[in-house]
């Protein structure tokens, strides 16, 4: 991303809705913005296999294995306003697991980009089926949106619901309800 010139269009706007880009307060805004904007969208310069950094392990067991609540931030391609939430990540190891810290890694690879959370929620869980080759998948987001908080409808209790199930997760009623089962149950430490 060029920064200058993100940071020149930035004053341009500015000055389109009415400010001064030049009083003291906005001096510096046009390129905090363009930094902003360049790690809200770092999804777009980074690549899945340096994401993953061969963190894919073998292991013995096949059974479920679910992160919860990982945070994420993205921004809505229709307004490039912020939705936030978090996103639910479950697979069955097929004899390889992948890192913990590697689930959140690819829900931000995906989320630091301008998106929907329809697709979002999809991606996930293909990465994660693709790259452990599991037996199944699930992935659920939770998330707030700003356009449709700030704006438009103006509901600001609202939150959009996505699940993708892939394989077994999909396929097996009984698997799929345990995942869900999981992901609901207070965690208390």
């Amino acid at each position: 991303m060029n920064l200058e010139r993100v940071a020149q269009l930035m004053r341009e706007l500015l000055v389109e809705i009415g400010e001064d880009p030049e009083r003291e307060g906005l001096l510096k805004t046009p390129m905090r913005y363009a930094k902003a904007l360049q790690f809200l969208t770092s999804g777009y310069g980074q690549r899945m296999e340096d994401v993953i950094n061969n963190a894919i392990f073998q292991a013995e067991s096949n059974n479920m294995i679910i992160s919860r609540d990982i945070e994420l931030y993205s921004l809505c391609e229709h307004h490039m306003l912020p939705f936030f939430g978090r996103a639910h990540v479950g697979y069955i190891a097929r004899k390889r697991v992948i890192g913990l810290s590697k689930i959140a890694r690819i829900v931000d690879f995906y989320a630091r980009r301008l998106q929907i959370q329809e697709r979002l929620t999809a991606q996930i869980a293909r990465a994660v089926m693709d790259h452990t080759k599991a037996e199944g998948v699930g992935v659920v987001l939770e998330c707030r949106h700003l356009c449709s908080m700030m704006r438009g409808v103006e509901k600001q209790n609202s939150v959009m619901t996505t699940s993708t199930v892939l394989g077994s997760f999909h396929d097996d009623e009984i698997t799929r309800h345990e995942f869900m089962q999981l992901i609901n149950r207070d965690v208390r430490y």
